[in-house]
């Protein structure tokens, strides 16, 4: 039922319309920067809808080991992911790619949210914490096998203007401050976005997922020349991850609803934040590889298969 929801859901046939158009040839496109203006109205608000949550939930232990676990994640996802890329990549292309699928994808979450809303499950405000301390442990990590394995002769990796990309880009830095301002206000600062916040949110998430599909089916292109191990990868490791999201989740106790965007959070990849640390970080690693990965195969999956099967999983283990 859920997976028939999901298809059903106005977000989605939208990304489909966008992916038609570009397979049609259509001369559709949403023009600059519009769809920069999309991207931060989606973080602005659902990082004030997690602070409100976070307000009316409080912080207790239970909430702060299940932040500890998603960063481990992050820690842990580009580790592994890179000693995978090496199989076939060089060890910058690998680097990325691990940075790339240790990190989020704030868009997938965000899709999620409005997934679980449609079917009238509840979550926790926090999960949106954790999906900003998720952001950039993976970079930093990257970046560390980069200084253990790349020869870095001009001490490139030491400079501080890359660190302070890691840990201060303007995706986290929006959403966590969103989810402060959350917090602070409560619910009569949600009273008063309600309009803003709420009232378009549906309706501007079509309009970004619309050019989603305009930008993955453009991207998939690139996909052609890097073989089957490339398109495997952007698979196998989401699913991998979210196998293990759900078994940590399980294992912490979390509600179905909570144990859903955790293992969402765990599966997705970075095509926003990473790719724009990685132009500055690593030029070396080529571009054509990691974002038409997260962003023609691994978003995609996500959204259409991924969403509704780990959500049927969840809902199983849970009874």
């Amino acid at each position: 039922m859920s997976i028939l929801a999901n298809f059903a859901s106005p977000p989605i046939l939208f990304f489909f319309l966008g992916l038609l158009a570009c397979f049609l040839k259509v001369d559709l496109k949403i023009p600059q920067p519009i769809p920069k203006l999309l991207s931060l109205y989606l973080l602005l608000a659902i990082g004030f809808h997690g602070g409100v949550g976070l307000h009316e939930a409080g912080i207790d232990w239970h909430v702060a080991i299940t932040l500890l676990a998603a960063i481990t994640m992050a820690i842990f996802v580009p580790i592994y992911t890179f000693y995978i890329a090496r199989t076939h990549l060089n060890v910058y292309d690998s680097a990325a790619m691990g940075a790339t699928y240790g990190s989020v994808s704030a868009i997938t979450f965000i899709t999620a949210i409005a997934f679980l809303d449609s079917l009238g499950i509840s979550s926790g405000g926090y999960m949106v914490a954790a999906l900003a301390l998720m952001e950039s442990p993976a970079i930093i990590v990257g970046l560390w096998l980069l200084q253990k394995y790349a020869p870095d002769t001009d001490g490139r990796y030491q400079d501080t203007s890359i660190w302070r990309e890691a840990l201060l880009n303007s995706s986290v830095f929006l959403i966590m401050g969103s989810l402060v301002i959350g917090l602070l206000t409560g619910v009569a600062g949600q009273k008063e976005l309600a309009p803003f916040t709420q009232g378009i949110f549906k309706g501007m998430l079509c309009l970004f997922m619309l050019d989603m599909g305009l930008l993955a089916a453009r991207r998939m292109s690139d996909l052609r020349k890097t073989g089957i191990f490339l398109v495997a990868c952007g698979i196998g490791i989401p699913l991998i991850n979210a196998a293990l999201g759900i078994f940590i989740s399980y294992f912490l106790g979390l509600s179905v609803g909570d144990m859903f965007l955790f293992t969402v959070l765990c599966a997705g990849a970075s095509y926003i934040a990473v790719p724009a640390a990685l132009r500055l970080a690593v030029p070396e690693a080529n571009p054509g590889y990691y974002l038409p990965m997260a962003l023609g195969i691994t978003f995609p999956f996500n959204v259409l298969v991924g969403l509704p099967v780990y959500l049927y999983i969840i809902q199983l283990i849970k009874g």
